[in-house]
């Protein structure tokens, strides 16, 4: 990456969704252990009502103000949620889904009746630009800097400061919230802390990012993380570092392909979570698929060693103890049964002799040991 690259506009665009995607795994990363990550979607898509009520009372459409009242808007969607659920009457998930397209179809239609004349688009919302970005800029130190960076880095500073202050309490109130009430620690007030900031950072994001990629950047890496690790700590570094990935690579695959930088950006989260789905060392699918095989052999092996102690020193021993008799007798494919002979033969479980399949000591101690165990 070239030295010319920094300061410029493209460097500008990466800047802003690398600053969204901080931020968001920071928060992201307690919201999906806590099973709270599809908040985040119901949160991003309430504060369309949030921005016009605050447009409607103060005619802002920028600043604290609104960022305050969006904001506020978002904790509206959970409390509503939960005290819906609360009443027994339908599960959390129903009364997620039923309040927030409720605030978002109110915001929609006073967007529509009041604020045609005004820059409160529906679909910049969701979608948002990040390549303009740099159209709306503030002079800091001589430099034109794009208000969103701006924005978002205050953002991310406080939830990095809130994050790293609380980490104690916020752990234990995330794998134990009953000892973390015991303890003082108050886990309800941070859960309303976390969701509060995380309404904040959907609305200083939606201009920029816009809420489908912020909900990307929430979800996506965090999630990812968890298949690669199950150490807290760890597990918001590499989120944070996967976030910054998509940024870059989707910014550069974008331009290249000439596509949507917000939508390459959130895309390459998905290619993150797909390679580790794939290839996580010890729970991603080809790693339980081997994990399987391995089982499956194992089984196997007890399988024929009980088989072949059964019937040795008998006189169907001949018959029984063979390749053959595994296919025909225990129904095994050929393929699955020469498996199985292989892998007893390689841990000193049996021996061939004249065709035949005999037990050795090994073997003996291992059928031995699993009679035992079902006799006792």
């Amino acid at each position: 990456m070239s030295a010319a690259f920094f300061g410029s506009i493209p460097a500008m665009i990466v800047l802003s969704g690398i600053l969204v995607g901080i931020s968001a795994a920071l928060l992201g990363s307690f919201l999906v252990l806590r099973g709270n990550a599809m908040l985040t979607d119901a949160i991003s898509h309430s504060i369309v009502f949030g921005i016009i009520v605050v447009w409607l009372l103060t005619g802002h459409v920028s600043g604290p103000v609104q960022v305050l009242g969006a904001a506020m808007t978002g904790v509206l969607t959970v409390v509503l949620s939960e005290l819906l659920a609360r009443s027994r009457l339908v599960k959390m998930d129903a009364a997620i889904g039923l309040v927030f397209p409720a605030l978002f179809a109110a915001g929609v239609i006073l967007i529509s009746m009041n604020a045609r004349d005004v820059h409160i688009d529906v679909d910049t919302v969701l979608l948002g630009e990040i390549g303009f970005v740099w159209l709306n800029t503030v002079t800091i130190l001589g430099t034109a800097v794009p208000v969103a960076v701006v924005t978002l880095a205050v953002v991310l500073a406080v939830n990095l400061v809130f994050v790293l202050a609380l980490w104690k309490e916020l752990k234990l109130a995330t794998f134990d919230p009953g000892l973390a009430a015991a303890l003082g620690f108050l886990p309800g007030v941070l859960h309303y802390a976390i969701l509060t900031l995380t309404s904040v950072t959907a609305v200083a994001a939606f201009d920029a990012v816009g809420a489908i990629l912020f909900i990307a950047f929430v979800i996506v890496p965090p999630a990812t993380a968890y298949l690669l690790t199950r150490r807290l700590w760890l597990m918001v570094v590499l989120a944070v570092a996967l976030s910054v990935a998509a940024c870059v690579t989707g910014y550069f695959l974008a331009v290249r392909w000439n596509v949507s930088i917000g939508g390459m950006m959130a895309s390459m989260t998905g290619v993150w979570f797909a390679l580790a789905l794939l290839f996580a060392p010890h729970r991603g699918l080809i790693a339980q698929a081997l994990r399987w095989r391995t089982e499956r052999l194992d089984h196997d092996c007890r399988a024929l060693v009980a088989h072949l102690f059964t019937h040795q020193g008998t006189p169907a021993m001949p018959e029984e103890n063979t390749l053959r008799a595994l296919v025909s007798h225990l129904r095994w494919s050929e393929p699955r049964a020469r498996a199985a002979v292989l892998r007893a033969h390689d841990r000193d479980l049996i021996e061939r002799h004249e065709g035949l399949l005999i037990l050795r000591p090994k073997g003996t101690a291992v059928v031995e040991a699993i009679f035992g165990r079902h006799d006792r």
